[in-house]
Order: structure tokens, then sequence, then C-alpha cells
């Protein structure tokens, strides 16, 4: 398994990841796959941590 943004220290703008979240699931009536949950909930925690990354910057 290749590591992750967040292990390896880099992060990704908030926005982009934003954008593959909003790719990934178009509809949210429609049930994602167990792989395509995965997906989301790897790129949530991204996104979080490119928000918590910005923040950080902010009040530097």
């Amino acid at each position: 398994m290749p590591p992750t943004p967040l292990a390896c220290g880099r992060v990704r703008p908030a926005a982009v990841v934003n954008e593959e979240i909003r790719a990934l699931w178009t509809d949210p009536r429609v049930k994602l796959t167990d792989e395509e949950r995965a997906a989301l909930e790897d790129l949530y925690e991204e996104w979080a941590a490119a928000t918590r990354q910005a923040e950080v910057v902010k009040a530097a």
C-alpha cells in the first residue's frame, strides 16, 4: 500500500481534494461500492489535513 499524503508530510490543497470527492460521489442517492467508500474516507482524511494545514498557515 503506498504511503498516504499525511504519512509523507505532503498535503494537497483542500480545494483539489474537494474536487476529487465531488467527482467520486456525484449523487448522494447512489450507494458507493466498498472500494469507492474506502477511497472517499481517505479523501475525507486528506481534506481534513489540508484544511488544518491551511488554518495553521493563516495563523502563522
